[in-house]
């Protein structure tokens, strides 16, 4: 048996760094955090700004809902409908799951997707209103 004998050194202190030479992490530092937002987030926010320019823009829309929905009840003979239209209860159904995934994009990132999402609240306005869809915000689309 081989005892050691009492040396004069201090006791040694915990080391600072790890097994691989870095500090521990501090309680700040997390996991990486959930999207601050969702697709049907995004979907929702870009339906509602189309909508409360409409209804900014025309007083006939003032008093329509706008609705969000997963998909329609039926397809119909032009395929998967992207919006329904109820002018007796005075209701827009915007379809998110046709729309987001049924549309055809030339360029595939943010930008792209949302002016798809509202050209389809344009669309589904002006066929509620019984207009062309390029009436209902000319200002809108117009180069300077």
């Amino acid at each position: 048996m081989i005892r050691r004998r009492p040396s004069s050194r201090p006791a040694r202190r915990p080391a600072r760094h790890g097994r691989h030479g870095r500090e521990g992490r501090s309680p700040v530092v997390r996991p990486p955090l959930l999207p601050l937002e969702s697709r049907e987030e995004r979907f929702d926010f870009a339906v509602g700004t189309a909508a409360e320019f409409l209804r900014s823009a025309w007083p006939e829309l003032r008093e329509v809902r706008f609705e969000v929905g997963w998909m329609p009840p039926a397809s119909d003979d032009d395929g998967i409908p992207r919006w329904s239209i109820d002018v007796d209860r005075k209701r827009i159904t915007l379809y998110r799951l046709p729309i987001e995934r049924l549309g055809e994009l030339h360029r595939d990132d943010d930008l792209h997707r949302r002016m798809a999402i509202e050209g389809c609240v344009f669309r589904a306005a002006a066929e509620y209103l019984d207009r062309d869809p390029w009436d209902l915000g000319p200002d809108r689309y117009r180069s300077y």
